[in-house]
């Protein structure tokens, strides 16, 4: 943005718009607070009165009109660099490294890829499934198609590291359209829990350091990248917020493939305008969970489901190999606990615990809160004793043992 007096005035406070300068040549503007006393030192007392005033911020999204000043605020959601090519030119014609690079990261599912995209222009305030691209080799697109959609929306998208995703500081992306996050392998439940919010909630709590907690409207989608396909997030198979993709390798490197993309922005941005959706909003997050269900997925939740399995294996194997027991009857805490204990913390839920025992090994608890011997086990990894009170379930040592013979076949 170039402006005539490249200062403001927001409530009481001046801030400067200045031109950065970028690696690539371009300059992005930036607001930065200015000190009343040196714009009075640079260029006298009167010329405050000739810097526009606004009574304070706010963050309206949009990008096909957008204003600057809304209402006497100051808006600070930028506009996106590029603008649309003009009607009358034949926009599809001039996007063939575009559409090649969109079908290859959504592969048959290219027209949902082509709505996703739409909606992220057109509608930014639309909830959107958490789109995550995942493979396991080198060279697949993943980083080049995160930095397109960085050229197309500006400074309205940020990427960051999957550690710094569970820090409690959240000022530099809560007010973002597109929140990328790269190398990411979510251990923790409630970190992943904490993502389903965010991917569904208008409202969040900008937090910075130093200051008060801020509630603003939170829009933000939400892309993950990870080299891990089969464990870098824990979802159940219920879970419809997760858009999974596995992206396969390009085949023919070309090192001007993102400068090509570049170029064709205005065109590529005047075809999702025209092109109309192929899909209707059927849900909050506009897909169905049918629409956007995966093979990648359905591998993720396997691969998540057979872990779980295989540690309480691992466990009551472990508890009757150390004890001459026949059965041994728990709640899922128990479980949980112990394996607690047993391994490191785990990310699994007592309900996880649950739909396995009664889902997977078909078993039901008691139907009354009755007394039980209640097993633990301690740092050294030895099992004791208490009496407790619960809807236990029975586990015999039979099935335990016919569960780890197939584990390890």
């Amino acid at each position: 943005m170039k402006n005539k007096i490249p200062y403001i005035r927001v409530g009481t406070t001046y801030y400067k718009i200045i031109e950065k300068p970028l690696i690539s040549g371009d300059t992005t503007s930036v607001l930065v607070r200015w000190n009343r006393e040196t714009i009075i030192s640079d260029h006298g007392k009167a010329f405050l009165s000739s810097i526009p005033k606004y009574d304070g911020f706010c963050c309206i999204p949009e990008h096909l009109d957008y204003q600057q000043i809304v209402r006497g605020f100051y808006n600070i959601y930028n506009e996106i660099p590029f603008s649309p090519s003009s009607e009358n030119e034949n926009f599809k014609n001039e996007i063939p490294f575009s559409l090649n690079f969109v079908k290859h990261i959504f592969g048959e599912q290219l027209e949902l890829g082509l709505d996703y995209l739409k909606i992220l222009l057109q509608f930014p305030t639309q909830i959107l499934p958490i789109l995550c691209l995942v493979s396991k080799e080198r060279a697949t697109g993943k980083s080049t198609f995160i930095k397109w959609l960085k050229e197309i929306f500006g400074l309205n998208m940020t990427y960051i590291k999957g550690d710094s995703f569970g820090s409690q500081f959240n000022s530099d992306w809560a007010a973002m359209l597109v929140v990328a996050i790269d190398e990411v392998f979510f251990d923790k439940k409630e970190i992943t829990e904490r993502l389903k919010y965010l991917s569904t909630t208008n409202k969040d709590k900008l937090e910075a350091k130093g200051k008060d907690r801020e509630e603003i409207d939170f829009f933000a989608k939400f892309i993950l990248c990870s080299n891990n396909e089969e464990n870098f997030i824990q979802i159940d198979e219920n879970e419809i917020r997760f858009w999974i993709l596995k992206i396969n390798p390009i085949k023919v490197e070309n090192t001007d493939f993102l400068d090509n993309l570049i170029s064709e922005i205005p065109h590529f941005l005047r075809f999702l305008i025209e092109r109309p959706f192929s899909t209707e909003k059927k849900t909050r997050m506009w897909f169905s969970a049918d629409e956007i269900r995966t093979k990648a997925l359905q591998k993720l939740v396997f691969k998540n489901n057979n872990k779980l399995e295989s540690k309480m294996i691992e466990l009551l194997y472990e508890f009757f190999e150390s004890n001459n027991e026949d059965e041994i009857n728990f709640v899922p805490q128990d479980i949980l606990n112990m394996m607690n204990r047993m391994f490191r913390p785990t990310y699994w839920t007592r309900n996880d615990i649950r739909n396995l025992l009664k889902e997977t090994w078909k078993l039901n608890p008691q139907n009354n809160g009755l007394t039980y011997i209640r097993y633990d086990i301690d740092f050294a990894g030895i099992f004791y004793q208490n009496n407790s009170v619960g809807r236990f379930f029975t586990v015999k040592k039979d099935l335990i043992l016919q569960k780890y013979v197939e584990m390890l076949n």
